[in-house]
C-alpha cells in the first residue's frame, strides 16, 4: 500500500476488512480525508472495549486526516442489536444527553484538538434521524434496503438462529446507521466509515445506499474482534467492566489491568495500545526476556494515552510500594468513610461486599476463612470484625488487600 495512515493500520493488526482497499488507499495517498466512527451512549463511559476503536481515530489524526466521532444520541434510543443476546434496556433522552456530554470527555483526553486540519467534529444523529418523517422515511429510504439481504447479517441472524427476541425497533437499527452514513457523506465530506467487525452488515449497507441515493463512491473498513488468549472478553474483569471515566475506574486500576495482561497477549496489546513504533515492539520481544518488564512497559504507555503521564508514575510507583516494599500506596483507590459511623464500628463483611471488594458477604466470609483478607499487610482472621478509629494508624487510612492484586485505600472524611 502507498498510503502510511492504511500501512500502519495493517501493521499494527487494525485492519481487517475494507469494501475496496486499494481505491481507498489511493484517494488516501492524493489527500486527506474525513472518516468516522459511531459511539453508543448507554452508559456515562465507553469501556475499554471501545479503544481500539478510538486509538484508530488517533492513527488517522497522526497521518493527516480528519476524525468524526459520532455520538448516537438517536440510535441509543433504539439499541445496536449486534452482538447482543437481548434486547438492550431503553434510554430515556434526557440520560443519554448526560452521557454524551460525559463520553465526550474521554476523547478530549486522547485526541489532538490543537491541529485545526486534524481537529475532531463531534455529531449526535439525533440531530437528523429526530427530524424524519416515518412515511417520507419509508418511501425514500428503506426503499432501499430489502428483507432478504437484511436477514442475512450475523446482527439479525443469530438472534434469529437460537430464537432470542428482536423486535422491529432494533430490526430498523441497519437502516438508521446506513443513513448516518448518507448524512456525514453529503453533509461532511465523509468517504470512510469504521467499525468493529460485528459492524460490517451496517457499514456496507451505508456504502450501499449512498452509491444507490447520490451515485457516490464511499468506504467501510472495520477492525478485528479482539480475543483474549485465556478466552474472556476483552475489558471483562471480577470487578466488571473496565470504564474509561477515571471516576468509575481508577488511574491505578487501569495502569494494574494491563499490568495483569496475559503473558500471551502483550505484544498484540502494545501494538493494539500504544504508540510504540511496531517494529520496536518487535525488537522488544527479541532482546527483553522478562515478559513483567514488557507488562509494566505496556501498563505505562496505555495510562500515559488516557490518564497522562504523571498518573502512570504515580501508578508504578504505588504498585511498587505496595508489592516491593509492604507499603500502604497513597494512589489507591479510596473509599470515603464518615468518622460518625466508625466511631460506632462498622462489620469486615459489610464494608467488603458494598464497596465491591468481595461481590457478596459470602464470598467475603470465604476470603477471610482463607486468609485472602489484610488490614494494613495484616492477615484477617475474624469476620465478626469491626472497624472502627482505632484501626486507622497510618494518617487516616486503613490498607484493605483481597488476594494480591486488589488494594484499596479507606479514608476517614
Amino acid at each position: 500500500m502507498k498510503n502510511t495512515f492504511l500501512t500502519q493500520m495493517q501493521t499494527r493488526g487494525y485492519l481487517n476488512q475494507c469494501t475496496d482497499l486499494d481505491k481507498l488507499d489511493n484517494i488516501c495517498s492524493k489527500k486527506s480525508i474525513s472518516a468516522y466512527i459511531g459511539f453508543d451512549c448507554t452508559a456515562s463511559s465507553l469501556h475499554v472495549g471501545s479503544l481500539l476503536q478510538i486509538m484508530v481515530l488517533k492513527l488517522l489524526q497522526k497521518y493527516g486526516h480528519r476524525p468524526i466521532v459520532l455520538l448516537g444520541g438517536g440510535t441509543t434510543l433504539i439499541g445496536d442489536p449486534s452482538g447482543k443476546d437481548s434486547t438492550r434496556k431503553i434510554l430515556e433522552k434526557k440520560d443519554i444527553q448526560k452521557n454524551i456530554k460525559k463520553i465526550k470527555s474521554i476523547f478530549y483526553k486522547i485526541l489532538d484538538f490543537k491541529n485545526i486540519k486534524t481537529k475532531p467534529i463531534f455529531v449526535d444523529n439525533s440531530s437528523w434521524l429526530s427530524k424524519l418523517k416515518y412515511i417520507d422515511f419509508l418511501r425514500n429510504i428503506g426503499s432501499h434496503f430489502t428483507i432478504n439481504k437484511m436477514l442475512t447479517f450475523d446482527s439479525v441472524k443469530l438472534r434469529l438462529e437460537r430464537e432470542q427476541s428482536l423486535s422491529y425497533m432494533e430490526f430498523n437499527y441497519m437502516i438508521l446507521q446506513a443513513y448516518d452514513f448518507y448524512q456525514l457523506f453529503k453533509n461532511k465530506k465523509c468517504i470512510l466509515q469504521i467499525g468493529g467487525s460485528d459492524q460490517w452488515g451496517n457499514i456496507v449497507s451505508g456504502v450501499d445506499l449512498i452509491r444507490r441515493i447520490l451515485k457516490k463512491e464511499s468506504f467501510g473498513l472495520t477492525t478485528p474482534l479482539i480475543t483474549l488468549a485465556s478466552g474472556s472478553k476483552m475489558g471483562k474483569t471480577e470487578k466488571g467492566a473496565i470504564w474509561l471515566n477515571e471516576k468509575l475506574f481508577s488511574a491505578y486500576d487501569y495502569w494494574q489491568f494491563w499490568r495483569n495482561t496475559d503473558d500471551r497477549d502483550v505484544k498484540k496489546f502494545l501494538h493494539y495500545f500504544t504508540e510504540i513504533n511496531s517494529d520496536e515492539i518487535n525488537k522488544l520481544f527479541e532482546n527483553e526476556k522478562n515478559i513483567n518488564n514488557l507488562k509494566i512497559l505496556l501498563a505505562n504507555e496505555a495510562t500515559k494515552i488516557l490518564h497522562g503521564k504523571i498518573a502512570a508514575q504515580k501508578a508504578e510507583k504505588t504498585a511498587k510500594e505496595i508489592f516491593e516494599a509492604g507499603g500502604i500506596g497513597k494512589e489507591l483507590p479510596e473509599i470515603l468513610m464518615k468518622k460518625e459511623k466508625l466511631k460506632k464500628g462498622l462489620n469486615i463483611l459489610e464494608i467488603l461486599s458494598t464497596n465491591n471488594i468481595t461481590s457478596s458477604k459470602s464470598e467475603a466470609r470465604r476470603a477471610i476463612k482463607g486468609n485472602a483478607i489484610k488490614l494494613d499487610n495484616e492477615v484477617l482472621l475474624d469476620e465478626n470484625k469491626l472497624i472502627d478509629l482505632t484501626d486507622f494508624k497510618n494518617e487516616n487510612f486503613l490498607k484493605i488487600s483481597f488476594g494480591k492484586k486488589k488494594h484499596y485505600l479507606i479514608k476517614i472524611i
